[in-house]
């Protein structure tokens, strides 16, 4: 089971307990740089944001529905075939550490996930500052083989409980739990079909619930769905990934052995710099016509079979990898996330694992220029194609706790000028997007108290 832990939402979603008189509120609310919303509803209010400075309004949102349309928001993508899970925190109550997981096909394994997944959300919110008070659960699968949604509820509803029960016995109790499946979604917290029918309720259209309007108006993307993502550094099919396996096991007879030897690997090192810097100047120049999945096609029609295997078999040495992990920022950083992403989808059939240098590098990159939710799921594909892999494992807790992504680049900045002293780089002047200045860990809101 390959987890996915966020780190602490920035926009700091928090639900809230309701007012004397109103229904008692369950979890969900995005803090944008809107005006209040409060519609009244029967459903438990999902209101949530943390407290904010005068002439700093809010976005409260009151039904599971916009609970559900907020997900992707959280996230930054729409997840699928995913077990998302939020903890809430305080007597007012505000969404913390995230955590998401594919669902196992197996259903023998629901009980071991959902003890997993309820101790490690529980014990990362106790060791970033506090137990949580109450989760939120999302269970997202579509329809498959002709079932209906209502059908992938009603049969992911032991799993749900499952992972109820092991909330629980944490002494943390599950306050919402939702099915999304085939743009419906369904409570298995409510029994009140008034507002929560056996058929489910239709989500929202994309783009036109107040969540969306707050997003975009406080520049938060969703960056299309979990499927999608993973899609763009998936192994190549067909014909093309028999011909990338022969060049492959070309290269692998002629660079292996060299690496091996000390004389030779320097120059095999310097070979595969220099064919990589070569592509990213021929992807810089050529860039693709939109960023749809024909991106991916004209990227690969730029590199071929025998280039892509010399530049995997290259990235296997660590020194190299680390060399190449330099070109994350600036004018480097574009090409260089399209040719790691290129080279991931050449680690076709029996080099499957040598995946993992490419998405990790994939990863890093998006991470550098404030691509979080995408350098997860890289990161997270890097440790499935080799679940060892060191830089992969230590970029995905760095990610996951929060870390500031400039420590390491300017350690990589350092080396780089130590050994190309000459080099004349112009300095940035602003530090990448969505960085803070100094701190290492990210800090709270100054207004909201103290996450994948």
């Amino acid at each position: 089971m390959t987890k996915n832990q966020e780190s602490p939402d920035p926009s700091g979603i928090r639900p809230r307990k309701a007012s004397p008189g109103k229904p008692p509120t369950k979890p969900g609310a995005r803090r944008t740089n809107q005006s209040v919303v409060r519609p009244a509803v029967n459903h438990a209010a999902l209101a949530g944001a943390p407290a904010a400075p005068a002439g700093d309004p809010q976005i409260t949102l009151r039904s599971p529905a916009e609970l559900a349309d907020a997900l992707p928001y959280m996230l930054g993508f729409h997840p699928t075939d995913s077990l998302v899970m939020v903890a809430v925190h305080g007597e007012g109550g505000r969404f913390g550490g995230r955590l998401r997981v594919g669902i196992p096909a197996d259903h023998g394994e629901w009980e071991d996930t959902a003890r997993q997944v309820a101790d490690c959300l529980v014990l990362g919110s106790e060791r970033r500052g506090g137990k949580p008070d109450g989760i939120v659960v999302f269970l997202c699968q579509d329809p498959r083989g002709g079932e209906s949604g209502q059908r992938v509820m009603t049969r992911l509803r032991p799993f749900a409980q499952r992972i109820r029960l092991a909330c629980g016995s944490l002494d943390v109790p599950v306050l919402e739990a939702l099915c999304v499946s085939g743009g419906r979604y369904w409570s298995y917290c409510c029994p009140d079909a008034r507002c929560c029918p056996a058929e489910g309720t239709a989500l929202s259209v994309p783009g036109t619930s107040v969540m969306a309007a707050a997003a975009t108006y406080a520049g938060l993307r969703v960056r299309g769905s979990l499927q999608e993502i993973e899609g763009r550094m998936a192994p190549l099919r067909g014909p093309l990934a028999d011909e990338q396996e022969r060049a492959l096991d070309r290269a692998a007879t002629a660079l292996v052995p060299k690496i091996l030897d000390g004389a030779t690997r320097e120059e095999v090192g310097a070979d595969t710099l220099d064919l990589a810097r070569t592509v990213m100047r021929r992807l810089t120049l050529a860039p693709p016509a939109d960023g749809g999945p024909c991106a991916e096609d004209w990227d690969d029609a730029l590199l071929g079979h025998d280039e892509a295997a010399s530049l995997i078999l290259g990235l296997q040495d660590r020194e190299i990898r680390d060399i190449a992990a330099e070109w994350m920022e600036d004018e480097e950083a574009a090409p260089a996330l399209r040719l790691w992403r290129a080279l991931a989808r050449r680690c076709v059939g029996a080099y499957g694992e040598h995946a993992a240098a490419p998405l990790t590098l994939a990863g890093w990159v998006s991470w550098s220029t404030g691509d979080e939710p995408t350098a997860r799921i890289a990161l997270g594909l890097a440790l499935r194609a080799d679940a060892d892999y060191r830089f992969a494992q230590l970029l995905h807790h760095a990610c996951n706790e929060g870390l500031d992504p400039e420590d390491l680049r300017a350690c990589l900045r350092a080396e780089r000028g130590r050994r190309e002293p000459r080099r004349k780089r112009a300095a940035a002047v602003t530090r990448p997007p969505g960085r803070r200045t100094r701190a290492t860990r990210r800090e709270p809101r100054p207004t909201a108290g103290s996450e994948q």
